[in-house]
């Protein structure tokens, strides 16, 4: 029996997928994947993040967040700095490049909201989010392992 094309997953999974391509077709001209701005975005907020605090808030593998950053390094958008402690970790800094772009990065971000979220109004918006966030958090909850305040 097919997958019911309505449930609550697909609509969500659709939404997140429609949200990614249109984001990708609006960013082509400055040459960054959603990765690279995700990164990008983080980066703009914590001066001098590691590679693996990175990695740790984009929930990726070191393995990928070190193929990205490699990207964004040839691109011009960051570079690597050896950390004075510990020679295996590397702190990340954007570029003057990176921070040329990033004013307009977030406005292709807001218009797509804007556009995305037309005809819904802030009460439907503050009421999904609200109903995600305790969606999220019963998710997070299931992962705490059993005897550490998750569930049995």
């Amino acid at each position: 029996m097919a997958p019911k094309q309505d449930s609550f997953g697909f609509l969500l999974s659709d939404v997140t997928r429609l949200f990614r391509k249109q984001f990708d077709r609006r960013a082509v001209s400055f040459g960054l994947t959603r990765a690279q701005w995700r990164a990008m975005k983080w980066l703009s907020a914590g001066h001098g993040m590691f590679q693996s605090e990175l990695a740790e808030q984009l929930e990726m593998e070191p393995i990928a967040i070190g193929r990205v950053i490699d990207r964004m390094q040839s691109a011009g958008f960051v570079v690597r700095q050896p950390d004075p402690t510990d020679r295996r970790r590397w702190r990340l800094s954007l570029t003057k490049k990176a921070l040329a772009v990033l004013d307009d990065m977030q406005s292709i971000s807001v218009d797509l909201r804007r556009d995305a979220m037309r005809g819904v109004t802030a009460a439907e918006i503050k009421t999904t989010m609200s109903i995600l966030d305790r969606i999220k958090a019963n998710l997070l909850a299931l992962e705490t392992p059993p005897g550490k305040g998750g569930q049995q």
